[in-house]
């Protein structure tokens, strides 16, 4: 997040379904997950590397994948009125959905709808500014009505 932003703390959330994250558990049981280098006959490798090597290509998975994602931003700091504040903004995306409509994992669609949006607000000069800057700079509601436009399904919660 960028340094103007006064939020007391920014949390990336990224939820995962329960089936996979057994997966990655029993990786973390094996010692499989781990980046230093074991040696393995005359071979120096790092078990991570073995796993990623031996898994398939994810661009070949997604008709076989079921199931939604949520990606998120937990924000919580000072309100203008000077009270604590926390909101959760967030969308989530069917696979199902996401390959019938887009032929493309949801996944790949959350990553790639953001900076589409932003580019087209840009381009047609909704969003302005000189240097480099973030979408953390701009309005958000031009943002997040074409994001609807496009049917993403967001919700923002605040406590």
């Amino acid at each position: 997040m960028p340094r103007w932003i006064d939020a007391k703390r920014v949390t990336f959330k990224y939820g995962l379904g329960d089936e996979f994250i057994g997966v990655l558990k029993t990786l973390h049981k094996l010692g499989l997950d781990r980046t230093d280098k074991l040696r393995v006959g005359a071979v120096e490798v790092s078990p991570r590397d073995v796993v990623a090597a031996a898994l398939p290509d994810p661009a070949t998975l997604g008709e076989a994948m079921h199931g939604k994602t949520c990606a998120g931003v937990h924000v919580t700091g000072t309100g203008k009125d000077g009270r604590p504040r926390s909101t959760y903004l967030y969308h989530v995306v069917d696979n199902d959905v996401s390959m019938r409509e887009y032929g493309h994992q949801c996944v790949v669609w959350q990553t790639a709808i953001n900076p589409v949006v932003a580019l087209e607000l840009l381009a047609n000069g909704t969003w302005k500014g000189a240097g480099v800057l973030g979408p953390e700079a701009f309005d958000a509601v031009p943002f997040l009505d074409l994001l609807t436009e496009y049917g993403s399904p967001w919700a923002m919660r605040e406590q």
